[in-house]
């Protein structure tokens, strides 16, 4: 477990059923002991495995301690709050300001007012240019994505800090730069971006925002808003938009933007790679600039937005609350100068003849076999291959090949059983039979039904053997029955019935005991016979012991009383 980077898995949760990597873009989790962790330098911290994960395994760094020393360590600590908290939280602006001033903060501003700026900023360079394309720097998780996966296009994002860089920047301005600044929002992408740049002391999100308020008990319902509270230095105006998708293009066209600026939206990791997949930027002809958020919807569908509103609902209370303003400046305040550099994973280039090998290893000898089913998380198993010779995926992850082995072990021992086997369904019709049980049951038709190729498969039961009563009454009960030396005409049968699936299929396994209970018989009467020719033979001695022993004492007597008669004459 590795729980320095912001995304973690608990080993003893994972249950190895691959979801995480199936959502996963960029497939940055590796399997081992079949369990799933995190690859620090391939994630882009979307948090899509964190959405995805059934048992909860994996989990997103807690930031709480950090900033709770900051406040102990009695620094003025700033919160810079995202404008999505109007969609995770119900609470007044004002509420919301006492909350965070009770666990200890200075003062809450407004991420938003970082918005605004880079807004009037970006418009400024599309204004000033007459063609090409531009990516906004706004999303950490896309800023991340380019740099790793789509590294060409890095020269084409925006050269400007983004709303929080920017935000920070302006609030070290104000009230110095001894001041430590805390983002708290719906983003995971926020700690990478906090770990990147200098100005920004920790990120917690609004999962850990909730989490803090229940470890201090504070009852968020019964703490009053203090109309004496407001966001500092200012409230913020049209930048509480950025959270919704389009929002900052809002933005940027009240700024004001030239006819040749063509203003796009695009939501989603996938829809971004789809949208620059093939685009030669260098011969675009119009100002294109991309407004490009990870997040399906925009920041309220972050990862850790803690909400359990409806979609239109979080953006009703987005739009709702915007305020006004009758002019948009054509100046920024603050412009924090940020120069994205590329750092491309690069992808080992296997030669086809070691993916070809590999593709052996999980049972795929020829294209046919290649299922590219998916349930490994790979889109195709010539992936899950490249994966297995990056040391990233184990073998038990093809589900196709596992389940060939599985069927493969258990029809060898079924067919190799010296045993009748035989499984049936609710009619009473031979799903399974082994070999041992045709021989045993199907007499002189034995040669005829084994060679078909489905053998007895589908055969009525009543029709084989003259026991079907007990599978009915097994169907009917869903109870388990032994039977030791059950007698059917001429033969002796311990007989094992079990369910295999309960009032549908009925299984067995039947041994042919005659013989050795023949054998046990004869041994018996032989043991019988012997005891009663010892027993005659014993008696026979006694008797004859007896017979000496009264020969001998009738001696003894005599010779005694001879001896008393000679005393007697002395």
């Amino acid at each position: 477990m590795n729980n320095q980077y912001p995304v973690y898995t608990l080993t003893n949760e994972c249950h190895d059923c691959y979801k995480c990597i199936r959502e996963c873009p960029v497939k940055a989790i590796k399997i081992e002991n079949g369990h799933a962790s995190v690859i620090p330098e391939k994630c882009i911290a979307c948090g899509n495995c964190v959405k995805a994960c059934p048992s909860n395994a994996k989990r997103v760094r807690s930031d709480i301690d950090k900033v709770k020393n900051l406040i102990l360590a009695q620094k003025d600590v700033y919160v810079s709050l995202a404008p999505s908290w109007r969609a995770s939280f119900e609470n007044s602006a004002e509420k919301m300001i006492a909350l965070l001033k009770r666990l200890g903060f200075k003062d809450v501003s407004e991420t938003a007012l970082g918005a605004q700026e880079v807004s009037i900023k970006t418009a400024q360079i599309l204004n000033n240019s007459e063609k090409g394309l531009f990516i906004s720097s706004a999303c950490p998780v896309i800023v991340d994505y380019i740099r790793l996966y789509m590294s060409d296009f890095t020269k084409y994002i925006t050269p400007i800090g983004s709303p929080l860089m920017t935000h920070a920047k302006l609030l070290k301005e104000t009230y110095g730069d001894d001041i430590a600044i805390v983002f708290i929002g719906p983003c995971i992408g926020k700690k990478n971006e906090a770990a990147y740049s200098d100005l920004i002391d920790a990120a917690l999100t609004f999962e850990e925002l909730r989490m803090w308020f229940n470890d201090e008990i504070i009852d968020i319902s019964k703490v009053a808003k203090d109309d004496k509270f407001k966001f500092v230095p200012e409230s913020a105006y049209e930048g509480t938009l950025y959270p919704i998708d389009g929002g900052m293009n809002q933005i940027i066209r009240k700024s004001g933007v030239n006819d040749n600026v063509q203003l796009l939206e695009v939501c989603g990791l996938n829809s971004l790679k789809r949208a620059l997949n093939n685009l030669d930027a260098e011969k675009v002809e119009k100002t294109i600039f991309i407004e490009a958020l990870a997040c399906e919807g925009g920041c309220v569908g972050g990862p850790c937005i803690s909400s359990e509103k409806a979609g239109i609902t979080m953006v009703s209370d987005i739009l709702t609350k915007e305020k006004k303003r009758d002019k948009i400046p054509e100046e920024p305040k603050v412009v924090y100068d940020y120069k994205i550099v590329p750092k491309r994973v690069v992808d080992t280039d296997y030669p086809i003849e070691d993916i070809l090998k590999t593709l052996k290893r999980i049972g795929k000898h020829s294209v046919d076999d290649e299922l590219n089913c998916g349930g490994c998380g790979y889109a195709t198993c010539r992936d899950l291959a490249k994966a297995l010779l990056d040391g990233e995926a184990e073998t038990s992850m093809c589900v196709s090949y596992m389940r060939k082995i599985a069927v493969r072990k258990a029809a060898a021992m079924f067919r190799c059983m010296p045993a009748a086997v035989v499984m049936v369904d609710n009619n009473l019709n031979i799903l399974e039979a082994n070999d041992s049980f045709m021989k045993m049951f199907t007499g002189d038709m034995y040669e005829v039904f084994k060679a078909r190729p489905d053998g007895l498969t589908g055969a009525a039961l009543d029709r084989i053997v003259d026991f079907s009563d007990l599978f009915k009454t097994i169907l009917k009960t869903g109870k388990d029955l032994h039977k030791e030396r059950f007698h059917v005409k001429n033969r002796l049968y311990n007989i094992s019935a079990f369910t295999v699936e309960e009032n549908e299929i009925v299984g067995a396994v039947i041994t042919d005991v005659t013989s050795a209970e023949t054998n046990r018989e004869k041994i018996s009467q032989k043991a019988h016979e012997v005891i009663s020719k010892n027993i005659s033979i014993v008696q026979e001695i006694a008797c004859l012991l007896g017979e000496h022993m009264v020969e001998t004492e009738t001696l003894l007597s005599s010779i005694a009383e001879d001896y008393d008669e000679k005393d007697g004459e002395v």
